[in-house]
């Protein structure tokens, strides 16, 4: 299946998009209660012979309206895409949201962008969607203007895992708070970054720990600290410890920085793309005497890291 990306109001809708199912949302994450809602979707269109399609936003919505409370994203617009495009969907309709499109009326949004644009057949959205100028629509009046402009509107409600609602908003307190383990179980996958591998000072290597220095885009890191991690070069999954932050044993650090230390491989992967899974967080970044307490405690990382992986699959 061909996956097409279109941008309003720049594209015209792709030719291949025959009954558009939509599902409207961020999918910052794409996590449990997203791939719910894709998965409706994809089932919907192949039973009305359409086209499971997402319908998102970049900007994030809140970097243009209130940018000074606007969270950082646990994705960047190109894994948000590439993580759609897996779950199944035939392509992303991507609307350009400005500070003119956040005045508009709820029914403009609807007229302009899901009936002349998209011609959608279906439409589903979470149950606390809302839209339009200070987000006056919502899904009642989504589904009322759907039923007099010809398309089916529906929704389906938060999905729980264990005693908690799934949200992107949670994830990311999680992720800020060090809590990966926790973020992973609500995503149902590990939180990820990437970014290319480039050259650090060499230090880890003249302590016996050579490290891959990520340099990344993604807006969201956890604290600073230790973590088991999982660093995938191309394709292969490497069983690893990162270390996030300013070096302190050292007092060099001028901006943090994100060194991972391969356990079970070497190599030099200078200017190489590599993707970044956090599983758990080992410890609290700290100074130590010097050189020496500072080797012992990466040797102690690493052995609490494979102690680790040695009773979960990467």
């Amino acid at each position: 299946m061909p996956f097409d990306v279109a941008r309003f109001p720049q594209d015209p809708r792709p030719a291949s998009w025959r009954l558009p199912v939509v599902a409207i949302g961020n999918f910052d994450g794409v996590h449990r209660g997203h791939l719910k809602v894709l998965e409706r979707v994809c089932r919907r269109a192949d039973e009305r012979g359409g086209t499971p399609i997402v319908l998102t936003f970049d900007p994030h919505p809140p970097r243009v309206i209130r940018p000074d409370k606007a969270p950082a994203l646990l994705m960047t617009t190109e894994q948000r895409l590439a993580a759609l495009k897996q779950a199944g969907l035939a392509g992303v309709a991507v609307v350009t949201f400005t500070s003119g499109l956040a005045q508009w009326a709820p029914e403009r949004f609807v007229q302009d962008v899901l009936v002349d644009w998209l011609r959608v057949s279906e439409v589903w959205v979470g149950g606390n969607f809302l839209f339009g100028h200070e987000r006056a629509g919502n899904f009642t009046l989504l589904r009322t203007l759907g039923q007099s402009l010809g398309f089916r509107v529906e929704k389906i409600d938060a999905v729980r895992y264990k005693d908690f609602v799934v949200s992107s908003t949670r994830v990311r307190r999680l992720v800020a708070e060090g809590r990966v383990d926790e973020a992973g179980a609500l995503l149902g996958h590990h939180y990820v970054i990437e970014g290319q591998i480039v050259e650090g000072d060499g230090r880890g290597r003249t302590l016996g720990f050579p490290t891959a220095n990520l340099l990344t885009a993604n807006a969201l890191l956890p604290p600073h600290g230790v973590y088991a991690t999982v660093m995938d070069i191309d394709r292969r999954l490497h069983a690893s410890v990162t270390n996030i932050g300013i070096r302190p044993t050292f007092g060099d650090g001028l901006r943090p920085t994100i060194e991972t230390h391969l356990l079970d491989a070497r190599g030099d992967f200078y200017g190489v793309r590599a993707t970044l899974a956090f599983v758990q967080r080992l410890r609290d970044e700290r100074a130590f005497a010097g050189a020496e307490a500072l080797v012992a405690q990466i040797a102690a990382d690493c052995t609490a890291a494979r102690d680790l992986f040695q009773r979960i699959s990467l």
